[in-house]
């Protein structure tokens, strides 16, 4: 049986262009963006991929990454389960702001805090622990009774509500989580054991 689970962070985004912390807030993609999820969903195509079923969070940005593999796969009409439980981390009082305004008026050194500590929020915000906190009882609920079943799931999220994902995976630990870099566009491609470990893990990343 093949219980195979693809996480993929959606392409890059307006505001990840204008280096603004985003969150909760909706851009949508760059053409780059655009395009990095088209090259997403040829890469899978290459590797022989299909999914029977896809979730997504309720920003446009990762429903437009999500939608547009499908595309690329032949599958725009496969059934695609939205929630808010898979949104980026809320940045709270920092949503909006450019990264080095942000540095100028709170410090270097308390910003790098609120971006890679595992358990600091931002001011009116959460912390990757709050995050971790949403997404990981969905995931436990929706999306991996349905991989261990056999059917082949595509998440397309952000950045850090699929670190969570890659947290429990990958085995990770509070302290080296907050600094996995997930790159924009680029799918993990995980295939479980019938005890829920990994099997294989291949990232497809670009040429």
């Amino acid at each position: 049986m093949e219980r195979l689970l693809v996480l993929a962070r959606h392409g890059q985004s307006e505001w990840n262009l204008k280096n603004l912390f985003t969150g909760w807030k909706d851009p949508g993609l760059t053409e780059l963006g655009v395009e990095e999820a088209r090259a997403a969903g040829r890469r899978l195509k290459a590797k022989g991929v299909q999914f029977d079923v896809a979730f997504t969070s309720d920003l446009t940005r990762a429903q437009r990454t999500c939608a547009l593999i499908l595309e690329e796969l032949g599958q725009s009409d496969l059934p695609t389960h939205a929630d808010a439980a898979l949104n980026e981390r809320d940045y709270g009082d920092l949503s909006g702001l450019n990264k080095d305004d942000a540095r100028a008026k709170w410090g270097e050194e308390q910003v790098h805090v609120w971006r890679r500590s595992y358990d600091v929020p931002p001011p009116g915000g959460e912390s990757l622990k709050d995050t971790v906190a949403r997404v990981l009882p969905y995931t436990m609920r929706e999306i991996l009774p349905r991989v261990m079943r056999g059917e082949r799931v595509l998440v397309a999220a952000h950045g850090n509500s699929l670190r969570a994902l890659v947290m429990v995976l990958d085995g990770l630990t509070t302290e080296t989580i907050p600094g996995l870099e997930l790159h924009t566009g680029v799918p993990l491609v995980y295939r479980l054991k019938d005890d829920t470990t990994v099997e294989t893990k291949d990232i497809l990343d670009r040429d």
